[in-house]
């Protein structure tokens, strides 16, 4: 009965394709075979859109002198069939180019076919890689090569953080050709393809079912262009079948033209085909169509109208495949072919590569009896969530952000891992160890559930990379060890778990060390790296003669001998003030009086790898004194090594830095000394939830997330001073020294304004007691008169008296040294001296 079907749609097609052709009226024919599975869904749809391509064409072109004249031919999916087909056609219908054949499997030896005869052979559905036009010069493909969409498959499943694929194909050298250029995409971009999973011809539906196991959540499936291209020609049911996956199609733009061809292309598919159910036009149609119109364009450039083949001349017997006919026009015909560009219902038409160029992909999320639009690929700027959005500053992406949401297999919407199988509903194993700083982690046992609990900086690093993975990760905590002993295992048997596969991953504040790579891989680190020396801050003594200039800047310098000079001034004056002889001389001598009086052990972390490193290094094994705590290392510091204690503490950074937070006042970081990794976390090797989980690190690390986590566990290290390395000068500056400087200022000022009050005061003291003073010589004076006219004759009075021959500030000194109120004055009409009324009866025998 399907055989009857074909016969008939072979008539009808036949029929309708006549009518297109008698319509052309006198033109050259020019004979075209066409080799298709006419019992297919490629095949039927391909034919309906051939014979409107021929109508469309001849009915734009009405004065054109040549026509295409079709022979179609049914593979009925044999290749053997197709090759006697296109043998029959190349013999006994001369035809000057072949469209097909359907499969990639029939197209390599028809393709040497039309070699060895110069005929053209164009396919627009043989897509296998396989077929290489650089081998087969006569061979045009009229679609695109299967590898054209592996970079888009590669880009899907690194937006979504996939790390392992399992191809699935049928073997044929359809199935097979595009796996090595999709391994080849994968592994670039570190996919791994753990094995490849091949569905022979034969298997039955059960053999199938339990290869695919399509069913449930977790499971990823993305469905290659090839079946993808059909999706809205497929049987509901099988549509349903495949809920969940994402698929691969090429996009083709809308438009008017396109609207009115496909409304055109239903109504006339419904007469070809009056048993069938309703297809819906793909892309396989619009190739089909669009190749028709490059043939007939070519073969009207070309001319054809005096066409001629050629027989090989052989006196002996040959086959039929070595008296192949060769055709004079194919070179010329395959040229034209070749140049083809226009703008087709497929959108761009160019075959100049021998191949329809990279355009646009469609990814598709098959859900229901349909399908959801998730994004575009275009080679040019990688995944899209809209066509529209600007792409001349867009980079190339691979971003999970440029694509809608999808709903998963099962009707999930977490993103599946993608590595593992969750249907098991095991969680991921995160292995956690007690440590001597419970900032870094801190693992406690719930005494109800038995659950582990992990607190600390290590787990909510490790927390906030999970919540920005591009997939759901369910976890665990298991202890290593006993909570309370952080002494319980070493570092490197803890890590040793994970390829044991005790633990999925192992998490804590775990030196990155080489060592240890050997069996396990570590994600980037999430602490500074580097170990470091914290030693007591104390004064050094330098024995250099100038050591004392470099306290001090040039500017302090300057400011100190400003005030040291003002100083001494201060000081000299209120010592002449004060009537100091020894200040009183030559200036060089004063200058020199004014400067004088101006002027005058190592350690590491018990359990630490540093004591290994140390002991590698030559350290003496009997100075390396190994402690528990923060508070040790205090204590130990504090008494140095004279009284017991160390004299240095070496450590990794992190731990220092955390120290220094507690311990800051006192206490600097020297270093780092040695170059070391960091923290990170270990996994087993070849886990591929290594790259996301350490992206994520770096995403938490390089933000305001480590900020927000540091402060939580280590407070604000930058209120610590002595945190990191010493750097700078230490020289003094005057702005550090203002104050006593003020007050130094202050203070002489102050003195030198009282002393010149008290001065003020005693010189004006001074010159009330002269003035009293002088009142009395002269009553004295009076008296002396009196006396001595009326002695008269009596004698001469000898007197003694001290006689001043100075001004009356020597009198005044001499006043001040006796205390006496003897105050005598220059007779100026004798030779001797007047005293005063007292003096002069203590020394004159006449007064007695």
């Amino acid at each position: 009965m399907e055989i009857a079907n074909r016969i008939i749609l072979l008539l009808l097609i036949s029929a309708s394709i006549g009518v297109a052709q008698n319509a052309s009226g006198g033109a050259h024919e020019v004979h075209v075979g066409v080799i298709l599975d006419l019992g297919s869904l490629v095949g039927k749809i391909a034919i309906t859109s051939i014979s409107l391509a021929l109508e469309d064409f001849y009915s734009a072109h009405k004065n054109y002198s040549t026509k295409l004249v079709l022979h179609i031919r049914d593979s009925m999916s044999d290749d053997v069939r197709a090759a006697a087909q296109a043998l029959d056609l190349l013999e006994n219908y001369k035809v000057e180019t072949i469209i097909g054949p359907q499969k990639s499997s029939q197209a390599i030896f028809i393709s040497d076919l039309g070699t060895k005869s110069h005929v053209p052979i164009i396919s627009f559905t043989a897509t296998s890689p396989t077929i290489s036009p650089s081998s087969l010069p006569y061979f045009v493909r009229a679609t695109l090569n299967d590898s054209a969409q592996v970079s888009c498959i590669a880009s899907t499943i690194k937006a979504y953080g996939w790390r392992k694929a399992v191809p699935i194909y049928e073997d044929t050298e359809y199935g097979r050709g595009i796996i090595p250029y999709l391994v080849d995409v994968l592994q670039e971009d570190s996919v791994h393809v753990p094995y490849r999973s091949v569905i022979p011809l034969s298997a039955t539906s059960e053999q199938i079912s339990k290869e695919l196991l399509i069913d449930g959540k977790g499971y990823v499936w993305i469905i290659t262009d090839g079946v993808t291209n059909l999706i809205d020609s497929l049987h509901p049911s099988v549509v349903e079948s495949m809920n969940g996956a994402l698929g691969i199609q090429f996009y083709v733009p809308k438009s008017t033209k396109l609207n009115n061809f496909t409304m055109r292309w239903n109504m006339r598919y419904q007469i070809d085909n009056p048993t069938d159910p309703p297809l819906k036009l793909s892309i396989f149609g619009l190739w089909s169509y669009d190749t028709i119109w490059a043939v007939a364009q070519a073969a009207e450039k070309v001319g054809l109208a005096n066409a001629t083949f050629r027989k090989p001349i052989s006196k002996r017997k040959t086959t039929d495949l070595e008296a192949l006919v060769t055709s004079s026009d194919g070179p010329e015909l395959l040229k034209e072919i070749l140049q083809s560009k226009f703008i087709g219902l497929s959108s761009r038409f160019d075959l100049s590569d021998r191949q329809l160029a990279v355009s646009t992909f469609q990814i598709i999320n098959i859900f229901g009896r349909g399908w959801r639009e998730i994004g575009f690929w275009t080679a040019q700027n990688g995944l899209l969530r809209r066509l529209n959005q600007s792409q001349s500053t867009k980079v190339h992406s691979s971003l999970l952000s440029d694509l809608n949401h999808v709903i998963w297999p099962g009707e999930s919407i977490d993103i599946p891992r993608g590595f593992e199988v969750p249907a098991n509903g095991k969680k991921l194993r995160v292995g956690v160890h007690s440590s001597g700083y419970q900032q870094f982690i801190k693992v406690e046992k719930d005494q109800i559930t038995g659950a582990t609990k992990a607190t600390g900086l290590s787990v909510d690093v490790f927390e906030e990379a999970v919540k920005i993975l591009p997939y759901a990760v369910p976890y665990e905590y298991v202890l290593f060890g006993s909570p309370e002993d952080t002494s319980s295992g070493s570092y490197d048997d803890f890590v040793y778990q994970v390829h044991l596969k005790v633990y999925d991953i192992v998490i804590g504040d775990i030196t990155i060390r080489y060592n240890q790579t050997f069996y396990a891989d570590f994600t980037v680190p999430y602490t500074e790296s580097g170990i470091a020396m914290v030693v007591p801050v104390k004064d050094s003594v330098n024995k250099n003669t100038w050591i004392f200039l470099k306290p001090l800047t040039p500017g302090m310098w300057l400011g100190s001998i400003v005030f040291f000079i003002y100083t001494g001034v201060v000081v000299l004056s209120l010592e002449f003030l004060g009537n100091n002889k020894n200040v009183r001389g030559p200036i060089p001598r004063q200058l020199g009086i004014m400067i004088f009086l101006s002027l005058f052990e190592e350690r590491y972390h018990r359990g630490s790898y540093v004591k290994g490193l140390l002991e590698e290094l030559g350290f003496d094994r009997s100075k390396i004194k190994p402690y528990d705590t923060p508070d040790d290392f205090h204590n130990a510091l504090s008494r140095g090594s004279s009284n017991g204690g160390i004299a240095a503490l070496l450590h990794e950074v992190p731990y220092i830095k955390l120290f220094l937070a507690n311990h800051c006042e006192g206490y600097t970081m020297v270093g780092p000394i040695y170059k070391a990794a960091g923290f990170g976390y270990a996994l087993a090797k070849g886990n591929p939830l290594l790259s996301d989980i350490s992206k994520a690190m770096l995403n938490v690390t390089g933000g305001d997330t480590m900020i927000q986590i540091e402060k939580k566990w280590m407070g604000y290290q930058n209120d610590c001073q002595n945190v990191g390395p010493v750097t700078g000068s230490s020289s003094l500056t005057f702005a550090n020294f203002r104050g006593p400087f003020i007050l130094t200022g202050a203070a002489s000022t102050s003195s030198l304004f009282i002393a010149l009050i008290i001065y003020a005061y005693k010189k004006q003291r001074r010159s009330t007691n002269m003035k009293n003073d002088n009142k009395q010589v002269g009553r004295n004076r009076t008296d002396e008169e009196n006396n001595e006219s009326q002695e008269g004759n009596q004698g001469l009075v000898t007197e003694e008296c001290v006689q001043f021959r100075g001004d009356g500030e020597e009198n005044q000194q001499l006043y001040e040294e006796t205390g006496s109120e003897q105050v005598c004055d220059r007779n100026p009409h004798t030779s001797m001296a007047a005293c005063d009324g007292s003096a002069a009866n203590e020394l004159s025998p006449k007064s007695q």
